[in-house]
């Protein structure tokens, strides 16, 4: 029967800092996407402006849950 491992070698991988990532990378191409496809550049810039509005405040409240779990000892905490 193989023994349990006391502690793992790797560091648990950031996923908030990856989920924040791919939405900043989002408020980049889809604009763009919306430009050349025609829509108006006004358009393109309020839908950038509201997706970086709403990644803006999911940063916060997930980086606010990570906080609150880290201070719990619930399963985000690192080290």
């Amino acid at each position: 029967m193989p023994r349990p491992r006391s502690s793992d070698p790797r560091p648990a991988p950031d996923t908030t800092s990856d989920v924040i990532r791919w939405a900043a990378f989002s408020c980049v191409v889809v604009p763009v996407v919306l430009v050349w496809y025609g829509t108006s550049l006004a358009g393109a810039a309020g839908t950038a402006f509201g997706l970086a509005a709403v990644t803006a405040a999911c940063r916060v409240l997930l980086r606010r849950s990570e906080r609150c779990a880290a201070q719990r000892g619930g399963r985000h905490t690192k080290g």
